[in-house]
């Protein structure tokens, strides 16, 4: 080829190229972002109506059926995410969700049925309706899985059957139950995690494969502690005044310095003295309001009698007795709003309607409770038949303030010669193993749990799923996990059943149970856990919600403003 020919060449492919990045500039456009989830619409930053939430944390799981998964920020997710049968209303009654329902009532009294009818047009992000296998599939996991919020309610179940398609679902009890409304909450996508690799432990443990409520995921990123909601375009019902909201990790003083520099226009945290302090300092220059929310949660210490060092009641007490409660309660609430929020009652949260403080402290000295138990004391420690009391004291890593509250359980523990250590074990690991009494290999021996104690609603339930005898196998003989301190006594137990089944009335039931359950010692309620609500006046129509709901249950009519 002469030089002359390759310069041709070279000029010739040169002016194709330019035709063809002229060609593609002037006929098409390019494609337009998709968004990374079906159903929502990109909206241009500097358009968006946006409101930031500082959080303490994002991180999972988010499975709100579990011990694991209890956590203002899964209370937020599950409500703006998950369909539910019932709504709590602002006196705490429950109300027909009629976004996800047309009705539910009960429709047989024998034997006891519900029959729920589902909209035809509720569905899940991915297309796929909302029916009766996803009523199932929770059934089924909450009546065999370890760890799981309070079950009772969901073992008196016999049978579910579908109807029209998938569309009426006919849940059929043993017994009559009056709290069947506290059922089926937060539904979960039965079609995607039936069958999902991890099974039940591993279920919205870092992400929700479908939603089916106001918003849609856009990011849920927990290495930079940042979730993103946005406006779901799928939903059937009114769409949400806000474009996007966006949940936010930070250190407490960072939250208040981002409510200060208008950053974050709201902030729900866990705040302790130094917060609140910081809080009220910003109120004097900048308009804001603050309200407490209480959690479905308190804090408690369980002396196991499933352990073989716990078993015997007198130990039990001893060991509660060791322990100053009111330092504990100042330690694990740092002093903030939970402080304030002391649960005296073995069952019902401060809170709720109907507590009714039934403390009844124990005055017998440790060393004389011990001593009955058989031990002896030597050079500060307590012996018995040559081996010393050293008690395992169990808390869910990573999750405050049960990590705190255990050390000081240590700490106080050893004051009366009793030797401790603290394990701290992953959530999943703790609740689903080794305080189910399903373990057969491996599991700790925990002789303490500080965990949490949760009210879904039902508190019959509640006293039966934290202080009720297991109930027989469920099918092909899977054992029925036991509760989480391992307690039964049949002395009490049909007490509970009636309370559960509607027998008796709750208060009466309580005023029962609850003497035994401070005598036998099982359970050392703390306080009940809660958050500090801050709103800036941009952030419209923020409220605390109602009870246990959480302030973020209403996140749907929220909207900014003067932006």
């Amino acid at each position: 080829m002469t030089r002359s020919g390759g310069t041709r060449l070279r000029a010739t492919a040169v002016a194709v190229v330019a035709l063809f990045v002229v060609s593609a500039c002037s006929v098409t456009p390019p494609p337009p972002l998709v968004p990374s989830t079906p159903g929502m619409t990109v909206v241009p930053k500097e358009k968006l109506n946006e409101i930031v939430v500082g959080v303490d944390d994002v991180k999972g799981s988010y499975n709100p059926h579990t011990m694991a998964g209890q956590s203002t920020v899964t209370t937020a997710l599950s409500s703006l995410l998950l369909p539910s049968t019932f709504r709590t209303n602002t006196d705490g009654s429950p109300r027909v969700d009629l976004d996800l329902l047309v009705g539910a009532e009960v429709t047989k009294a024998e034997p006891y049925t519900v029959t729920y009818t589902i909209r035809r047009d509720a569905s899940w992000s991915d297309g796929a309706p909302i029916a009766a296998e996803d009523f199932v599939y929770l059934w089924e996991r909450m009546r065999e899985e370890p760890g799981v919020v309070d079950p009772a309610g969901y073992r008196l179940i016999s049978d579910i059957a579908s109807r029209e398609g998938g569309k009426v679902v006919e849940v059929v009890f043993t017994t009559p139950y009056p709290g069947w409304r506290s059922l089926f909450a937060n539904l979960l996508p039965a079609h995607l995690l039936k069958d999902a690799p991890g099974g039940w432990p591993a279920a919205l443990t870092d992400s929700f494969p479908a939603t089916a409520g106001p918003f849609a995921v856009r990011t849920l990123d927990q290495p930079r502690g940042e979730i993103i909601l946005e406006r779901n375009d799928r939903f059937w019902e009114r769409p949400t005044a806000l474009d996007r909201l966006v949940l936010r990790r930070a250190t407490q003083h960072e939250t208040v310095e981002a409510l200060e520099t208008g950053g974050d226009q709201a902030a729900l945290i866990r705040a302790d003295a130094i917060a609140v302090r910081d809080v009220e300092g910003l109120a004097r220059t900048t308009p804001l309001t603050t309200a407490v929310v209480p959690r479905a949660e308190v804090v408690q210490v369980l002396a196991r009698p499933a352990a073989p060092l716990m078993a015997d009641v007198r130990v039990r007490q001893a060991v509660l007795n060791a322990l100053n409660r009111d330092e504990l309660i100042s330690i694990g609430s740092h002093n903030g709003p939970s402080a304030k929020l002391k649960a005296d009652s073995q069952v019902v949260p401060p809170t709720k309607a109907g507590y009714q403080p039934t403390f009844q402290p124990n005055p017998t000295p440790v060393a004389q409770l011990l001593t009955e138990a058989g031990y002896t004391q030597q050079n500060g420690q307590w012996l018995r038949d040559g081996k010393q009391l050293a008690l395992t004291i169990a808390a869910p890593a990573g999750v405050e303030p049960y990590v705190t509250v255990a050390s000081q359980v240590q700490r106080q523990l050893s004051l009366s010669g009793i030797a401790g250590r603290v394990l701290t074990t992953p959530p999943n690991q703790l609740f689903g193993r080794d305080l189910s009494g399903t373990a057969t290999t491996n599991a700790e021996v925990v002789d303490i749990a500080v965990v949490p104690r949760v009210d879904t609603g039902d508190s019959a339930a509640t006293l039966a799923s934290a202080f009720g005898c297991r109930t027989s196998s469920g099918e092909a003989g899977t054992p029925i996990p036991a509760n989480l301190s391992g307690f039964c006594d049949q002395a009490v137990q049909p007490v509970i059943e009636d309370a559960l089944t509607g027998k008796v009335l709750l208060s009466d039931a309580l005023a029962r149970v609850e003497p035994v359950l401070w005598q036998q010692a099982v359970a050392m309620p703390l306080f009940q856990v809660a958050d500090l609500l801050v709103v800036l006046p941009q952030a419209q129509n923020v409220t605390a919600g109602a009870p246990f709901a959480g302030p973020l249950s209403g996140a749907a009519t929220w909207r900014r403003e003067g932006r």
